[in-house]
C-alpha cells in the first residue's frame, strides 16, 4: 500500500522526482524507486544493505530490540513451545498446523527421507577428504535429475511435494557427507526416529551396532535446526530468489542457497568459533587474545561475538545458552579445555565493559559451534548442517516469490571502466 509521496530533488533537474513511500506491517518503510530509471537514474548500494528487493510475509527481524518473529511467532516461544517440522510447516504454510495436520505434516517427511540408489555411486565420485559442503552442493543441484515428475514451478502441487522431499532429504544427504568424509558406510533413515534422532542415527550409528540417541542431544539437534530454519533475507536466501527468478528449477536454487551459505562470512562462523578457540588454545591465553580483539589494529577478532543485523543480544543465542548448559552437563564436558575457553570467553563477553558498551554479546553461532563440538560433530560439517536447518527457509521463500508475480533479478551497476575507444590498428 502506498502511504505518502516522497520527492527527490536533484540539483541540475528542473522538476523533482516523485516517488512512493510504502508501509510493511512491521520495520522500516521503502521508498519505491522504479520512477528513477525513468529520469536515467539508478541506486547506489553496496550489499543492497539498504535496499528492499521483494515483499514477504515470512520472517521479520528487528535488529535494534534483538526480534525474529516467524509468521508473526518470536524465536523465543516457538523454541519453547514447537519443535523443528512444525516450525518448517508454519514456514511453508503461513499458520501453525492442528495435531492432525502436524501428525500428517510428520508423516508426509518420513516417506521422503530415503534418497536414490543412484546418489550412492554419485558420492563415491568425490575424494575421500571433499569437504561435506561440496558435495551437499553437487548432490543437492543433481537431485533435479531424479524428479521430472513433479519439476513444473508452476504447478503448486508440485512445489508443494519438493518442498516436502527436499527438508525429508536434506538430513540424509548431509549425514551421507560425514560418512563419506569419514570414510564409513552409509547409514539409511530409520523412520521410527523423530527428524533429529534420525539425522544423529545417520551421522554416528553403524551397521556394526545399534547405537542409542540420546534424548537430550537430539532436542538440542532439533533446536539448532529450529533457530536456523530462517533469517529473513540473508546472502543465501536473497540468492535462492534470485536464482529462483529466473525460473530455475528449486533443486539448483537451493544448491545455489548452498553455496552462498559455505561463505565464510555467511554460514562459516559457527566453524570459525571452534577454529578460535584451538588458536587460543588454553585459558591462560585469554587474556591475551581478549586483549587483541580489543586492538582495532590487531587482525585478530573473537568469533561468535555480535551479529551484524542484531544490534543487540541475539534472540535466538538467548534459547541456544541455555541448551548448550544442558548438553554440556549431560555429556560430563565442564572440564572439556577448549569448552572450558569458551565459557571464559562467554562470561567475558558479558561483565566486560568494553563487550557491553559495543553490545558484542555471543551470538548463536557461539553456543551452536560448542554444542556441534560436544555432540562429536566435526567442524567441517557444522556449516552443511546450518543448511539442512535452512533449507525450509530457502525453500519457503522461493515459493512465495513462485506463487506471486514476480520479476528477474537484475541488479545494476555504477560503471568506472574506460569510456568508449577504438581498438588499436595493427601494425
Amino acid at each position: 500500500m502506498t502511504d505518502r509521496k516522497a520527492s527527490l530533488s536533484i540539483e541540475g533537474n528542473e522538476q523533482p522526482i516523485e516517488l512512493n513511500v510504502r508501509s510493511g506491517t512491521l520495520g522500516q518503510d521503502v521508498i519505491e524507486i522504479a520512477p528513477l530509471l525513468s529520469n536515467n537514474y539508478f541506486t547506489f548500494d553496496p550489499g543492497f544493505a539498504t535496499t528492499a528487493p521483494c515483499e514477504s510475509e515470512i520472517t521479520y527481524i528487528d535488529g535494534a530490540n534483538g526480534v525474529l518473529l516467524h509468521r508473526g511467532y518470536p524465536i523465543e516461544q516457538l523454541a519453547a513451545n514447537s519443535d523443528y517440522l512444525e516450525t518448517c510447516y508454519l514456514l511453508l504454510n503461513g499458520e501453525l498446523p492442528d495435531d492432525k495436520t502436524k501428525t500428517e505434516f510428520e508423516n508426509i517427511i518420513r516417506m521422503h527421507t530415503m534418497v536414490n540408489r543412484s546418489l550412492e555411486n554419485f558420492f563415491s565420485g568425490f575424494r575421500h577428504d571433499a569437504h561435506p559442503m561440496a558435495m551437499l552442493c553437487g548432490v543437492v543441484g543433481a537431485m533435479s535429475s531424479f524428479y521430472h515428475d513433479s519439476m513444473d514451478i508452476t504447478d503448486p502441487t508440485h512445489r508443494l511435494i519438493t518442498a516436502h522431499r527436499l527438508i525429508a532429504k536434506m538430513p540424509t544427504l548431509a549425514a551421507m557427507c560425514h560418512k563419506h568424509y569419514v570414510g564409513q558406510p552409509y547409514m539409511y533413515p530409520d523412520n521410527s526416529l523423530s527428524y533429529a534422532e534420525n539425522f544423529l542415527h545417520m551421522m554416528f550409528g553403524t551397521p556394526c551396532e545399534d547405537k542409542e540417541i540420546n534424548p537430550v542431544l537430539a532436542k538440542a539437534m532439533d533446536l539448532i535446526f529450529l533457530l536456523h530454519a530462517d533469517h529473513e533475507q540473508n546472502a543465501s536466501t536473497s540468492t535462492v530468489r534470485l536464482a529462483g527468478s529466473s525460473g530455475a528449477n528449486p533443486f539448483s536454487c537451493i544448491a545455489a542457497g548452498i553455496a552462498a551459505l559455505w561463505g565464510p562470512a555467511h554460514g562459516g562462523a559457527n566453524q570459525a568459533v571452534i577454529e578460535m578457540l584451538e588458536q587460543i588454545g588454553d585459558e591462560k591465553n585469554i587474556d591475551e587474545y581478549v586483549k587483541r580483539a580489543k586492538d582495532k589494529d590487531d587482525p585478530f577478532r573473537l568469533m561468535g561475538f555480535g551479529h551484524r543485523v542484531y544490534k543487540n543480544f541475539d534472540p535466538r543465542a538467548k534459547v541456544m545458552k541455555k541448551t548448550c548448559d544442558e548438553v554440556l552437563s549431560e555429556l560430563g564436558l565442564e572440564d572439556d579445555r577448549l569448552l572450558k575457553i569458551a565459557k571464559r570467553l562467554e562470561k567475558i563477553a558479558l561483565e566486560d565493559d568494553y563487550f557491553v558498551e559495543k553490545k558484542l554479546y555471543p551470538n548463536v553461532d557461539f553456543y551452536s559451534g560448542i554444542i556441534m563440538k560436544a555432540i562429536g560433530i566435526p567442524t567441517e560439517m557444522f556449516t552443511a548442517i546450518f543448511a539442512t536447518g535452512r533449507t525450509v527457509g530457502w525453500i519457503s521463500h522461493w515459493n512465495e516469490m513462485i506463487s506471486n508475480p514476480y520479476r528477474i533479478g537484475r541488479p545494476r551497476q555504477l560503471y568506472k571502466g574506460h569510456k568508449q575507444r577504438d581498438y588499436p590498428a595493427k601494425k
